[in-house]
């Protein structure tokens, strides 16, 4: 059934609950700020299930257990109308809704089948966001309170909606998320008129406050979790020095807990949009210098300025080696554990093996290789006992070029060098060990 603005609201519950969930589950899709729970909750006499913090939403743990969440919309019928959007109210899409006591049941039940461990609720705005607020209240208060559900939930607030509605919601949701969308505020009028800058930052200012007037708490109710936002790459002439500055701002000014990015792809035909879909290996750039800037202590100022965009040849923390070859090599034996964590190649783990292992003797190449310490990079910027394993030049282009290459040698007569062709572009993840070990630990 299509939904047309003249059919009366209470006409969509007509469709069959299987087809709503359908069109609901793929109206989310787009939405990617959700991902590990980073909260534990235990049952209660009575109640259904529990919150484990090793995550959700088809995230991995430790011991390699897949742990999913139920992702849907409350409804797709929206009155916005922003471009980028699959669900605007321009937008030629069959249309559903469902009711909180139905997202009840089908919380709990697919709960007690074993086929989910949270929910992941969002919703268009349909009517006001005062309205769509209160059913996402409404509902998780219903799964708290009348279906006793202790597992994890991750509610939007809605842009516009009154302070208290998001407030109360918050009580009751383990995370929240006001979305973003776009990096700018010029951008956003072009493209999502309907929302502002204020309509936005405002929630999220509330949701920060919220989390930290709880966060002492014994029992801490509001938010546990944090709040997350999304942002659209491409889909705007944003550069990614502007992304990334925003991203710290939101981190240091909100303490938000992760900011999502996800590559523009074309949902309409507006000419205000791009016709290609943005680069995957942009928005994979992005990632990896979100994790230099939360957990590598890096400043967006070292990483690019501000109309800049990263480079998609090599991964963000070798470029800033690269350019920065006062700071190179650095010898391992001597160095601090946060001069080892710039040093591309090396994480927070491998940094940590090394300081804890040089204490009881000096390391050299083959101890690291041992303690399986990834060298396809970190070769060109360290020393063990004043031995160099890198390329023996201070030429940034070559450098870069071995980065770039399998196996991470090259010489300077190297064809490419000389012609300057560039070689075919390999996958995210190159095949080599070293590469996907990295990929997989979040070692850069």
């Amino acid at each position: 059934m299509w939904y047309n603005n003249a059919i009366p609201y209470p006409l969509i519950f007509i469709m069959d609950l299987e087809e709503r969930i359908s069109i609901l589950t793929q109206g989310a899709k787009y939405d990617v700020s959700c991902s590990s729970s980073g909260v534990g909750r235990k049952n209660a006499p009575g109640g259904l299930g529990n919150t484990k913090d090793c995550g959700i939403c088809h995230s991995f743990t430790e011991d390699g257990r897949c742990i999913s969440i139920l992702k849907l919309l409350m409804t797709n019928n929206c009155s916005f109308d922003c471009l980028y959007c699959a669900n605007r109210r321009s937008a030629d899409v069959p249309r559903a809704s469902l009711a909180p006591n139905e997202i009840c049941e089908l919380v709990t039940g697919f709960y007690k089948r074993n086929y989910i461990e949270g929910l992941f609720l969002s919703s268009a705005v349909e009517h006001s966001p005062n309205r769509t607020m209160e059913l996402l209240t409404e509902t998780v208060v219903m799964l708290r309170k009348l279906y006793r559900f202790n597992g994890y939930i991750h509610l939007k607030a809605i842009p516009h909606a009154d302070p208290m509605l998001i407030k109360r919601a918050a009580r009751y949701a383990d995370r929240m998320s006001v979305n973003i969308e776009l990096p700018s505020e010029r951008s956003l009028k072009l493209l999502a008129p309907q929302k502002t800058k204020d309509s936005i930052v405002q929630p999220m200012r509330l949701l920060a406050r919220t989390y930290l007037e709880e966060k002492g708490n014994r029992h801490h109710t509001a938010i546990p979790a944090g709040q997350t936002t999304q942002m659209i790459i491409g889909a705007s002439p944003d550069t990614d020095g502007t992304i990334m500055r925003l991203t710290q701002h939101l981190y240091r000014i909100y303490g938000l807990k992760r900011v999502y990015y996800s590559a523009y792809a074309p949902l309409g035909t507006s000419s205000l949009l791009p016709a290609l879909p943005a680069s995957m290996l942009r928005e994979h750039r992005l990632y990896q210098a979100d994790w230099l800037l939360r957990f590598y202590g890096f400043d967006v100022e070292e990483l690019l300025p501000p109309g800049a965009n990263l480079p998609e040849d090599i991964d963000p923390k070798s470029a800033w080696a690269i350019y920065n070859p006062d700071r190179f090599p650095v010898e391992v034996n001597a160095a601090t554990h946060e001069e080892l964590m710039r040093v591309p190649g090396l994480g927070a783990a491998a940094a940590w093996r090394i300081v804890h292992a040089r204490r009881h003797g000096p390391l050299d190449f083959d101890d690291l290789k041992r303690m399986r310490v990834v060298l396809k990079r970190a070769r060109h910027f360290i020393t063990c006992k004043g031995k160099y394993e890198g390329i023996d030049t201070r030429d940034p282009d070559i450098l870069r070029a071995a980065l770039r290459l399998p196996g991470g040698r090259v010489s300077p007569g190297d064809k490419y060098l000389l012609t300057g062709e560039r070689p075919e572009q390999t996958g995210m993840f190159e095949s080599d060990t070293e590469t996907s070990l990295s990929a997989v630990y979040g070692q850069l």
